[in-house]
């Protein structure tokens, strides 16, 4: 389901790919059976494209990934946790709009707000 756009992390590749990011990172948590996961997704890449190199949008399908999906406490799908300089700084449970999802992703180095 991961858009092409988008870079597809693991529980192998989460520290690399995420916590060691030069970049503020997108984890969008999502399922196969999770019927808002597919259109939430195929937003993502489209923010990806347009925000460019200055954010890294990644998913993370939790079924294959339990480790991390229960290290960060994921039960709902989708979630978005956000991290900069490895540190989560935003999360977001539920599809939202994509001009909620632009301003949640622009404001990743912000100090922790959950915007639920």
């Amino acid at each position: 389901m991961p858009a092409e756009s988008l870079l597809t992390v693991t529980d192998e590749t989460f520290a690399a790919l995420v916590l060691n990011s030069p970049v503020p990172t997108v984890v969008d948590f999502w399922a196969a059976w999770c019927p808002p996961c597919g259109p939430m997704t195929r937003v993502l890449a489209e923010l990806a494209t347009e925000l460019g190199p200055s954010v890294r949008i990644t998913t993370l399908d939790v079924d294959s990934n339990p480790r991390t999906t229960l290290e960060y406490r994921v039960h709902s799908m989708p979630t978005l946790l956000f991290f900069t300089a490895g540190t989560l700084t935003n999360t977001l449970i539920g599809a939202r709009p994509k001009s909620i999802l632009r301003q949640a992703i622009q404001t990743t180095q912000t100090p922790y707000t959950n915007v639920n």
